[in-house]
């Protein structure tokens, strides 16, 4: 007797015999009366995030004084969290308001793929913020001549590309992997651990793939940054200026902060040992990574940076004519 066709990746066969594609996002449905609220949290954080993100870069491109490395590179950083937002959270309240708790395949590829690219970009772009903060430290008479313009564009270039070829070769071995007409995506977005969960066989190569690509977008940054800072520690100590070395760990604090903000959770979630935590306790630490630490990010570096303050307030939100 033949055995049936195989279903491609995203379909699953309904009752009346035509093929879905649909996908179930089951978010925090196994706890319901905390969906209005999660609701409510999300749609406050992603207004600031959108703010909060847009601000930045609006008076990065107005104010010259802006016009530096630094600044160049936190406006696409909050470019990325923007994008980074706005691909998950839409999705997310729709389905934490509506009945409905469906994605199509093509908008979870879609959702999945945009995660991944914007993640992997912003760990590389937070090492070269560091390398950055390094420049201006320690070769301060040559940071002109070293962080110049066609170099900056290059090195975001250079992190998007990483980014873009990283979720390249994830997606296509997990969009590969057969589902057994699975269609239940435990989680608030198409995230590739709870795609890979959605597998009825098991993938050492994605295993493999995925512990290697977190030592390079992961590890691997995060160790150069805090070389990076090591030496930045060492060089703010021979500073005798107390105003001086004020401005540096201002400076330097904000971008640590965001490093560990981002890092930390991003780590515990794809670094850990398999079933180390519960599935729900998961969708939390994503929560935190994907939307609070974005609507964060401006207001760490606008509270801690005067350059950002003042910026603000005289392009945005004081007109004097």
């Amino acid at each position: 007797m033949a055995s049936p066709p195989r279903l491609p990746w995203g379909a699953v066969e309904r009752s009346n015999g035509s093929l879905g594609t649909d996908f179930i996002l089951l978010g925090f449905s196994g706890r319901p009366q905390l969906e209005p609220i999660i609701a409510v949290l999300v749609f406050l954080f992603y207004m600031v995030a959108l703010l909060g993100n847009s601000a930045i870069i609006l008076v990065s491109h107005l104010d010259v004084q802006l016009h530096t490395p630094m600044y160049f590179f936190l406006s696409n950083l909050s470019f990325l969290d923007l994008c980074y937002t706005t691909s998950i959270v839409p999705q997310m309240l729709v389905n934490l308001w509506g009945p409905s708790k469906s994605i199509t395949y093509a908008g979870c590829v879609l959702q999945f793929f945009s995660a991944l690219v914007l993640g992997a970009t912003e760990c590389l772009l937070l090492a070269v913020m560091a390398y950055d903060r390094y420049a201006a430290v320690c070769q301060p008479l040559h940071y002109t001549v070293i962080m110049h313009p066609q170099l900056c564009r290059k090195m975001v270039l250079t992190c998007w590309l990483g980014g873009l070829g990283s979720a390249l070769i994830i997606c296509s071995l997990t969009l590969r992997l057969p589902r057994c007409g699975h269609r239940e995506v435990d989680h608030f977005f198409c995230e590739m651990p709870a795609l890979i969960r959605m597998a009825c066989v098991y993938s050492k190569v994605i295993e493999y793939v995925v512990s290697a690509l977190g030592v390079v977008f992961l590890l691997t940054p995060l160790s150069l940054i805090l070389i990076s800072y090591g030496v930045i520690t060492r060089a703010v100590m021979r500073i005798r200026s107390t105003t001086g070395r004020r401005k540096v760990l201002n400076t330097c604090g904000s971008h640590l902060t965001v490093v560990a903000l981002f890092y930390g959770t991003a780590i515990y979630m794809y670094m850990k040992p398999p079933n180390a935590t519960s599935q729900e306790e998961g969708k939390f630490f994503t929560l935190f990574y994907t939307i609070i630490t974005p609507s964060l990010n401006p207001l760490i570096y606008t509270l801690r940076n005067k350059d950002v303050k003042t910026a603000v307030k005289t392009r945005l939100l004081v007109k004097k004519y």
